[in-house]
């Protein structure tokens, strides 16, 4: 869909954790305080707002950026959907991407496009 597929080597290189999650378990809420976005390696998440299911994300779908951008609370929450497995991406490791790593800042705004067309055409 992109062209060549991401190089997730980032992933060791800048030595970003990885968390496991069981179905139903939260991984944050409306609200919360914005301190990771996330990439998904393995499993689905289920965005959620007021009881509906807004998107789910799956492999190496990202969520949780919004928060890091504009270093506002979270405005939806985010549930493991299945078993899951995720890349915990802090705001200063996000930063220091973005700055050095132009295919991950792109990779990262075509996936917040995607998210914008999709929810437009749902109106």
């Amino acid at each position: 869909m992109w062209g060549a597929p991401f190089d997730f080597d980032f992933l060791e290189r800048f030595k970003i954790p990885l968390k496991r999650y069981a179905p139903g378990e939260k991984i944050f809420l409306e609200e919360d305080p914005g301190d990771f976005m996330y990439l998904v390696i393995e499993g689905k998440v289920s965005i959620v707002t007021f009881g509906t299911v807004l998107e789910n994300v799956g492999l190496h779908g990202t969520f949780g950026e919004l928060a890091l951008i504009d270093n506002a609370p979270r405005s939806a929450a985010a549930i493991a959907a299945e078993p899951t497995e995720l890349a915990l991406i802090n705001r200063d490791t996000f930063l220091e991407l973005v700055r050095h790593n132009p295919a991950f800042s792109l990779y990262v705004m075509r996936q917040l496009a995607t998210r914008i067309r999709r929810m437009n055409k749902s109106l």
